[in-house]
């Protein structure tokens, strides 16, 4: 459940780096640069989008700017990456126990 995230991947002049324009804005008209040797504190979701990245071995460097994504590559695929983008926003995979109405209303009182 949830909506998963359309990306198209767009190239880059240098090698190494991956742009992926997303349908949607992360950031607003901000920017976000994460480096993964550094403690990612906020949970907006660019913060989670690099969390993830990261943990999926996707590079030295993120940054996030309105829907563009730039990842500096690392030794991760980038069909990897692209995967865990377009699953930014799907919160019930297999295996999660969808909660019932009942669980819902309770959580908004």
């Amino acid at each position: 459940m949830g909506q998963p995230v359309t990306l198209l991947r767009t190239e880059s002049p240098r090698p190494g780096i991956l742009r992926f324009e997303l349908n949607r804005s992360l950031t607003g008209m901000g920017h976000e640069r994460y480096a993964a040797d550094e403690e990612i504190l906020g949970d907006r979701p660019s913060d989670e989008l690099a969390r993830r990245l990261f943990a999926a071995g996707g590079g030295s460097a993120v940054h996030v700017s309105g829907s563009m994504v730039t990842v500096s590559l690392g030794s991760t695929d980038e069909h990897d990456l692209a995967s865990v983008i377009r699953e930014l926003y799907t919160y019930y995979v297999p295996g999660v126990e969808i909660p019932s109405d009942e669980e819902l209303v309770a959580m908004v009182e």
